[in-house]
């Protein structure tokens, strides 16, 4: 699978752990950045692109972190066709997707472990949309509002 990860100063040393991680498991990863801790740095510059990237079908999920991994989830979530969710524990990780077609997972950078994060970054992209009925049914109420915006 491919998948995009993007980080700001705030997840950075968590990335530095999930990034060779993914790669163990036979991910093909882009790094979307940040490439260097800067303190300075601002997660929409690394997330919005990231986004962009899984909306445009460049990449089949992605994983974005940031200090707590809302500001990442609320950037991502600007991008039409992106479907992101800040997600601290297995049940979500796997529900998102299966009901909810979760395409970028967010995580947080200062409150997340890292064996915590690779179990629920393992089990975001193990997991499948059903497709069942009502699930579409309620992503298509989600994005007729997206197109509406």
């Amino acid at each position: 699978m491919k998948i995009g990860i993007a980080t700001d100063h705030g997840g950075f040393e968590l990335k530095q752990q999930i990034l060779p991680f993914l790669r163990s498991l036979g991910h093909e990863v882009t790094d979307f950045g940040a490439y260097e801790l800067d303190n300075q740095d601002d997660y929409p510059d690394y997330v919005l692109p990231l986004a962009r990237a899984v909306a445009g079908g460049e990449v089949d999920r992605g994983v974005a972190v940031c200090g707590s991994g809302v500001g990442a989830s609320v950037a991502a979530n600007k991008v039409p066709g992106v479907r992101a969710a800040l997600i601290n524990e297995h049940f979500s990780a796997h529900q998102g997707v299966e009901d909810d077609d979760l395409n970028l997972l967010c995580l947080g950078g200062r409150v997340t472990g890292v064996m915590a994060a690779k179990e629920i970054v393992e089990t975001f992209l193990n997991a499948r949309f059903t497709g069942a009925e009502r699930h579409v049914r309620r992503l298509g109420k989600v994005s007729a509002q997206e197109n509406k915006n």
